[in-house]
């Protein structure tokens, strides 16, 4: 017992110490580039590493992890960091020790796309898992009925207004001009609509940030003066959630890769968003109990902002169609 008790207090104090740099090297190096004599792990004329030697497979796939942000070191350390030590870190970076950590938003959309990749087929069981969800979600909710019922009712619509405007048309009896006019602001209303869900479907990584930078300003207000940083930015405060929101796709990364169930999937989505109090807690210095009361009262303004954007939305679509039609 008191062996355990020792780790979890060296890993305590391990969490709360910022990333060491590696001592510079006293060797004297030749940079291949261009040709300067200097001490050190990098040239000083051209940035080049001392490290960098004759080309081989090896060096190969280093380049090409590299490319895509897989074979950095920060990258590495910044996945480690972000599982072990989330809050301490993001406080590192924010306090200037940037080129230790993969950036945040490079990070964020590298893990949207791995995150894409494991759901389209790689996985354990090479299924679709989004088309596998969101098949058990709607066998568990019954949404097949309710989706099959509402494009019932859609039809029967369409058919009877077709039906009327076919019987004014026998009749002899033309549309009124008010009539011309609510149809043709129907037929744009429903345009409109399908745009933008089609939009919002195909740029879901936008629609996120933007939500979070929303959500970052209350945050703010409620974090500003904390302990820990006295002086949080709201730009700041906006990075934070970024790279809270990157351990957060860390971890939901497995529901996919492994393939659960639904249930086991939505039960651990519940207890992976619990997370998100460790970070802000270690980011702070507040207590639990501070932290979590601070991040409820901030979804508040936050519902609030969401629901005005979209009366908002609305407003703005509605006068487009009077000014238009």
């Amino acid at each position: 017992m008191s062996n355990l008790r020792n780790r979890y207090k060296r890993f305590k104090e391990w969490e709360q110490q910022p990333h060491q740099v590696a001592p510079l090297s006293e060797d004297h190096h030749e940079c291949p580039t261009c040709g300067t004599h200097y001490e050190g792990n990098y040239c000083p004329r051209c940035g080049q590493s001392c490290k960098i030697a004759r080309y081989s497979f090896k060096n190969a796939l280093l380049l090409y992890l590299d490319v895509w942000g897989l074979g950095n070191r920060g990258m590495f350390r910044s996945i480690r960091d972000l599982i072990l030590r989330p809050g301490y870190m993001i406080r590192d970076y924010l306090r200037g020790m940037q080129m230790a950590y993969f950036p945040p938003f490079k990070m964020f959309f590298l893990l949207c796309a791995l995150t894409l990749l494991i759901d389209s087929g790689l996985n354990i069981q090479g299924i679709n898992y989004d088309k596998q969800t969101e098949k058990e979600f709607q066998e568990l909710f019954h949404l097949d009925e309710v989706t099959n019922n509402l494009k019932k009712e859609r039809l029967e619509k369409s058919k009877e207004k077709e039906a009327e405007k076919k019987a004014k048309e026998q009749s002899g009896i033309k549309l009124t001009e008010k009539e011309k006019k609510k149809e043709k602001m129907d037929e744009m209303a429903n345009q409109i609509i399908d745009d933008a869900f089609n939009w919002g479907e195909n740029h879901l990584s936008v629609m996120f940030l933007a939500s979070l930078l929303i959500f970052s300003v209350p945050l703010w207000l409620l974090f500003r003066h904390s302990p820990a940083i006295p002086d949080l930015r709201l730009s700041e405060c906006f990075v934070a959630m970024v790279y809270i929101t990157n351990m957060l796709a860390i971890y939901s990364i497995i529901p996919p890769l492994l393939c659960f169930s639904l249930k086991a999937d939505l039960t651990y989505s519940l207890l992976t968003l619990l997370l998100a109090i460790i970070p802000i807690k270690q980011l702070s210095g507040y207590s639990y109990m501070s932290t979590i009361w601070r991040i409820l009262v901030a979804f508040i303004p936050f519902i609030f902002m969401m629901v005005a954007l979209f009366l908002a939305s609305i407003f703005i679509m509605i006068l487009y169609l009077k000014i238009t039609v």
